[in-house]
């Protein structure tokens, strides 16, 4: 799969980049990643996001080239979906986008059911920057340091900072490459981990609060509603890295991020430890992701949404 890929842009000029709503520095990272190796190539490529930026990001070698709005898709020879399980992830834009007429999708979601003809799809990589990073490797393609700044990102934030399962050997070794291409490990943890606006620090003290244990202590969820959004002026992309927390505890083995969204439903992020599979549990509610990290969207309120995953929680116990 990787050679067809090599042939699609050798055969073609130009090229739209994108990904899901809610960018995560695998999205990011690797679409920036392949838009300056396509452009090295002398192919013309642009990225296209529905979602802005987040701020922690914008560091990122590329990031203020991004676009916000969708050119004419009429423009582009193949289309890149990176880091989707299905097109519908990309946003309100899907149906123009499905218009262009080649796609290639890379992605490692153990739930992507292969939306496209041409699919680089392997859930045993730690993330899709990984996947950018093996399409660039089989060519024999330069890594600049702008290329290897952004996969190093997409690659450390997926795994965690290389603690959670999906790290692998190959992901080490994707790692050193990437360091040796000049990726300074230590600038980019802390635009990545170390760079909170005061005003996340002050959503996550009115979520902390809303912290609470079920299954015997074995699930630890908080919530995000919008009016703690509203009294913070926080972003929903201010969030980020919240899901984490209750997995910190003792005896924790599945941590929830209960989000409330505009349409009436709550985004539900969950995390868990060892052979739990969260993944089976998004499914359950038309979500997906993988075996430790997974997400989906359920309507109702929050007493019931709650109620809901939790009962789907212990089913599969």
């Amino acid at each position: 799969m990787i050679e067809r890929i090599h042939d699609i842009i050798r055969a073609n000029g130009s090229f739209l980049i994108t990904s899901h709503e809610r960018l995560d520095g695998d999205a990011l990272g690797s679409e920036l990643a392949l838009c300056e190796m396509l452009a090295n190539l002398g192919k013309k490529a642009v990225v296209y996001n529905q979602d802005r930026t987040p701020g922690h990001y914008r560091f990122l070698p590329g990031s203020g080239a991004i676009l916000n709005r969708l050119p004419d898709t009429g423009n582009f020879d193949a289309a890149f979906v990176l880091d989707c399980s299905e097109l519908e992830r990309v946003g309100m834009e899907a149906g123009r986008i499905r218009q262009i007429k080649t796609m290639v999708n890379i992605d490692h979601h153990v739930s992507n059911g292969g939306f496209c003809e041409v699919s680089l799809i392997d859930p045993r990589a730690s993330s899709t920057g990984e996947l950018i990073f093996r399409v660039m490797a089989a060519a024999d393609i330069p890594l600049t340091q702008g290329i290897a700044t952004n996969l190093y990102a997409a690659i450390l934030t997926d795994t965690g900072g290389f603690r959670y399962g999906n790290t692998t050997p190959e992901s080490f070794a994707a790692a050193g490459r990437l360091l040796e291409s000049g990726a300074s490990p230590q600038w980019i943890s802390e635009n990545v981990y170390e760079n909170n606006p005061v005003v996340k620090i002050r959503l996550l003290s009115r979520v902390l609060e809303t912290l609470s244990f079920d299954c015997d202590g074995r699930v630890g969820s908080m919530v995000v509603s919008r009016e703690s959004l509203e009294k913070t002026g926080a972003l929903p992309e201010h969030t980020d890295g919240f899901v984490d927390m209750p997995r910190t505890v003792q005896g924790v083995e599945v941590s929830i991020l209960f989000s409330e969204l505009p349409d009436g439903r709550f985004k539900v992020s969950m995390r868990s430890k060892g052979s739990f599979n969260v993944e089976r549990i998004a499914r359950a509610f038309g979500g997906g992701g993988h075996l430790n990290a997974a997400a989906c969207r359920v309507k109702g309120d929050i007493s019931s949404v709650r109620r809901l995953v939790l009962a789907e929680i212990e089913a599969v116990r």
